[in-house]
């Protein structure tokens, strides 16, 4: 095996055992057990745990950043359905048996204290979430496009600690819902044209 695909593996473990037990509760034998390398080789990889957790949280958000908005595209088709295609990838998400809410706020919870790595890592993850929110209410007949995905970026972050905390997806459901609020609000006449009555 050589670096890379230990590498690969590792990631592959840490991303298993870190969202779904925690980081602190994760151990670096239990991650080099569950990747099937040598302690010599895990560290040869990584040089710390805080080194593997950063990596794992990157390579987290590209992944769950990707599977997201690849959706959005393949299950919408005019600007207005777009953002609401957020919240129905959510749903299924958050309906996974494997679902422990969102790996940069419970990272955040856990080490953010402690860590600039990971407090970085999850704000530059929500950042991008943001971003990308962003490009899809620019698409939108609205006057302030940047408050609307910040709005809607409170309404996922929302969605998914409560289906976390709950156990129940429905949360990214009422999501949807005050979205299809906040979108037609900002879509009212009053909205795109600045007029007051």
């Amino acid at each position: 095996m050589d670096d890379e695909e230990a590498r690969i593996r590792l990631l592959d473990a840490a991303e298993r055992l870190f969202y779904r037990r925690g980081i602190q509760a994760v151990g670096m034998d239990d991650l080099r057990a569950a990747a099937g390398v040598s302690l010599k080789r895990l560290y040869q990889c990584f040089g710390s745990k805080q080194e593997l957790v950063e990596a794992y949280l990157r390579r987290r958000d590209g992944r769950w950043r990707a599977a997201l908005f690849d959706y959005v595209d393949g299950h919408s088709e005019a600007p207005e359905e777009r953002p609401l295609a957020v919240f129905d990838w959510l749903y299924s998400w958050c309906a996974d048996p494997d679902f422990r809410g969102c790996a940069f706020i419970n990272s955040f919870g856990e080490l953010g204290a402690v860590s600039d790595g990971v407090t970085q890592a999850a704000r530059d993850h929500k950042q991008a979430v943001h971003d990308g929110v962003l490009r899809l209410t620019r698409e939108l007949p609205v006057t302030d496009p940047v408050a609307l995905a910040t709005q809607l970026l409170l309404l996922i972050d929302g969605a998914i600690t409560t289906a976390a905390i709950s156990g129940d997806p429905e949360a990214a459901r009422h999501a949807r819902r005050a979205a299809e609020v906040l979108l037609a609000a900002a879509s009212a006449p009053s909205a795109v044209s600045g007029s007051q009555s």
